[in-house]
């Protein structure tokens, strides 16, 4: 068996907020898997199994809120007699872009409370599907971002790649990790995170209406350059002032 864990803070108030991308990851999975039984209480958690390519899965969300996610997983892991090595885990991550997918086994919490639970109650070697969220860009307004809604305008991203890492899931199963982060890759395409719009290199052609700025005389005769030929009294004028010699 492989259990997949999604974090998140139970409750209606808490269901569209960024911190909680893991329990959608989850929620998904058990939608888009016919296999997946219904939602059942068990481990301090709600947990649903089915199957994956032959794979006996469990997919969990806890019910102790964040700060004690490890409690619920851990029991679950050793109710099976399972190791770290049979459990991945979804959750946000501020220090990714929103959209962008990084997936590691092992390492720091980097700050996450859950994941900081889950290394105490499971040990750290697991594999880590982190889901970017963005940073607000201050670290006063962190606490509001983490715990605040997806705007509107991210579903643009947030759908395509919960549908893709649902969908994928039996690649990660089978521990093909980087097959899994590809078919993500082209499941979003351009809608991972809003891009800069490219500077032209071309010139661009001034508008159809705008005053053409006239040139002083002068400047015209020294951009002309020697073909050039002023006759008269201008002439004469034109080669004082630019040193001209007969």
């Amino acid at each position: 068996m492989h259990v997949i864990a999604g974090l998140g803070n139970p409750g209606a108030q808490y269901a569209g907020h960024r911190h909680n991308i893991g329990f959608m990851a989850a929620d998904e999975i058990v939608r888009r898997h016919s296999s997946f039984g219904p939602w059942q209480n068990k481990f301090n958690a709600l947990a649903s199994e089915g199957r994956l390519d032959g794979a006996k899965i469990l997919v969990i969300k806890p019910q102790t809120f964040m700060n004690r996610s490890g409690q619920a997983v851990g029991e679950a892991l050793r109710f099976y007699k399972l190791g770290p090595e049979d459990l991945t885990v979804f959750y946000d991550e501020l220090d990714l872009a929103p959209g962008k997918v990084r997936i590691k086994t092992g390492g720091g919490s980097g700050g996450h409370n859950g994941i900081k639970s889950l290394d105490a109650h499971c040990g750290k070697d697991y594999r880590r599907v982190r889901l970017g969220i963005g940073h607000p860009g201050s670290k006063e307004r962190v606490h509001g971002h983490v715990l605040g809604d997806f705007a509107k305008a991210d579903r643009d991203w947030l759908e395509p790649l919960l549908q893709a890492l649902a969908d994928n899931l039996g690649l990660l199963v089978a521990d093909d990790s980087a097959g899994y982060m590809n078919k993500i890759a082209l499941a979003l395409g351009d809608n991972a995170v809003a891009k800069p719009a490219r500077k032209s290199q071309t010139a661009t052609a001034p508008a159809k209406d705008a005053p053409v700025k006239k040139q002083s005389h002068i400047r015209q005769a020294r951009q002309s350059g020697p073909t050039a030929q002023p006759s008269g009294p201008m002439a004469e004028m034109l080669k004082r002032i630019l040193g001209k010699k007969d």
